[in-house]
């Protein structure tokens, strides 16, 4: 599903540049649930930006289910984005004045045809089939970060990418997010998390260490 041959991105910071990414090369099949760990400063967050279409390397290959990616213009990164890729990210992302069902329906705005599923049967299957109507704010962390995986599922993706998806939420809220993310695995979805925890970690069943912008380890 990805390849990366050789991957470099350096960011100008003032007079300044910082090698986020050292020549990174991995491939992650379909079906995979991936964990990138690492310190703050590592790379973990650019290579996930990368792989996620957020971002493009400076040189390198970069194949997605098949397609040379490394050089897309920004748009037609949006366009693979929308397609192919769910996002969860620690700080959930919702819209405060609007209900769960809403938040879970926004990414319909960038669809044409009709979704497989609807937002309720998404909300239904994170279990807040009874929180539909409720706005973010009458939700728990655990509960608004289902909804942002409700969200994340809206286009059918392929792949969920989830950074630091546990980082705001106490024990057992966390627990419950990565039982529904191995759910998910479980279905099919291919499953990249990145975290600075090696707990959890722990939980992927492979785990790709990285270090001062390179891979360090991969088991």
């Amino acid at each position: 599903m990805i390849e990366l041959r050789d991957l470099h991105r350096t960011y100008r910071i003032g007079s300044v540049d910082v090698h986020a990414l050292r020549g990174v090369s991995l491939d992650i099949a379909e079906g995979e649930f991936v964990a990138i760990i690492g310190p703050s400063g590592s790379g973990k967050s650019t290579l996930m930006h990368v792989l996620g279409l957020l971002d493009s390397p400076d040189r390198g290959r970069f194949i997605f289910q098949g397609r040379d990616v490394s050089a897309l213009t920004e748009d037609q990164r949006a366009e693979v984005r929308s397609r192919s890729i769910g996002f969860v990210f620690q700080q959930f992302n919702l819209l405060p004045r609007v209900s769960a069902r809403e938040n879970v329906a926004l990414p319909l705005i960038y669809r044409a045809e009709r979704p497989a599923q609807t937002p309720e049967d998404l909300l239904r299957q994170v279990g807040l089939g009874d929180r539909m109507d409720h706005a973010p704010n009458e939700l728990s962390g655990g509960q608004q970060q289902r909804v942002a995986i409700a969200r994340a599922l809206m286009n059918g993706p392929s792949i969920v990418m989830a950074d630091e998806p546990t980082g705001n939420l106490d024990s057992a809220s966390s627990a419950d997010i990565l039982r529904l993310l191995h759910e998910l695995n479980a279905r099919g979805l291919t499953v990249i998390l990145v975290t600075h925890d090696p707990d959890i970690a722990a939980k992927a069943s492979r785990i790709i260490t990285i270090r001062d912008g390179r891979i360090v380890e991969d088991v």
